[in-house]
């Protein structure tokens, strides 16, 4: 049936009567998930209520090593040129 990770989740939207439907659904199908992919989004719905409530975020370990990578290239002048933003915009649009 549902995994551990899967409860926590519920127990945040089982007494919101008005939930959305698209929201109603994902927890739905979500029931059928691996219990890795179950406990990503019971992550990111703690990282949104967190935001909603006014919590401070942490970034993880590896969030900072990414930031601390992008800064670091940046300053090795390692950027995107106006063109490759515009090409990337471009295609993340049509996905």
């Amino acid at each position: 049936m549902w995994g551990a990770t899967f409860g926590r989740a519920m127990k945040y939207v089982l007494y919101v009567g008005d939930m959305s439907k698209k929201l109603k659904e994902l927890m739905q199908r979500a029931e059928h998930w691996p219990e890795q992919a179950q406990e990503e989004l019971v992550q990111l719905g703690e990282e949104i209520e967190e935001e909603l409530q006014g919590g401070e975020y942490e970034a993880t370990r590896e969030e900072l090593r990414a930031i601390d990578e992008a800064i670091a290239q940046i300053e090795r002048g390692e950027v995107a040129t106006e063109a490759e933003i515009r090409a990337a915009f471009a295609k993340f649009r049509t996905a």
